[in-house]
C-alpha cells in the first residue's frame, strides 16, 4: 500500500492541531535545556576546578544522553507519530520530582522549578487532550479495530 491509499500517513492526516504542535515546541525545550545543562556541567567539570572532575563529567554526559529522549519524542510529535506521545509523558513525569526538588530550595532556584513545573504540567494538558490523541490515531481501551 502506498502513502496515497492509506489514509493513516502523517502526510494525509489533516492538519496538526494546535495543542500537539505547542507540546512538541515545549518537549523540545526540554531536551535543549537538558542539552545545554549538560555541555555546561561538562565544559565546567573539563575546565574549571570541581570537587569531583569525574563525576561532574559524568553528569554532563549523561544530561546530554537523556537529552535524546524530548527531542527524539519532539520529532516524533511533528511528524505525528503516535510512538512519541509515551516519552514525551515520560520525560513531563521525570521533570515533576526535579521541579519539586527545586521548588525547596531557598535561591534563585525556586523560579527554574516554577518554569520546569508549568511547562511539564502544560506538556501533559497537552499530550492527553482528545485532539492530540486522535492526530496521532491513539485508541483508547476498548476501542481497538475488529481483528478477525
Amino acid at each position: 500500500m502506498t502513502k496515497e491509499q492509506n489514509p493513516t500517513t502523517p502526510e494525509t492526516a489533516g492538519p496538526r492541531p494546535r495543542r500537539l504542535t505547542y507540546a512538541a515546541v515545549l518537549t523540545a525545550l526540554e531536551g535543549v535545556g537538558l542539552a545545554v545543562g549538560g555541555v555546561w556541567v561538562l565544559v565546567l567539570g573539563l575546565t574549571g576546578d570541581p570537587d569531583d572532575r569525574q563525576q561532574a563529567v559524568t553528569l554532563g554526559v549523561t544530561l546530554v544522553a537523556l537529552a535524546l529522549l524530548p527531542l527524539l519524542a519532539a520529532r516524533g510529535l511533528f511528524a505525528l507519530r503516535s510512538w512519541s506521545r509515551g516519552p514525551s509523558i515520560i520525560t513531563q513525569i521525570l521533570a515533576l520530582p526535579v521541579a519539586y526538588s527545586l521548588l525547596q530550595a531557598d535561591s534563585i532556584a525556586i523560579p527554574a522549578g516554577i518554569a520546569i513545573a508549568a511547562m511539564a504540567i502544560a506538556t501533559l494538558v497537552f499530550l492527553v487532550n482528545p485532539a492530540t490523541t486522535e492526530a496521532l490515531g491513539i485508541r483508547g481501551p476498548g476501542n481497538a479495530p475488529d481483528q478477525k
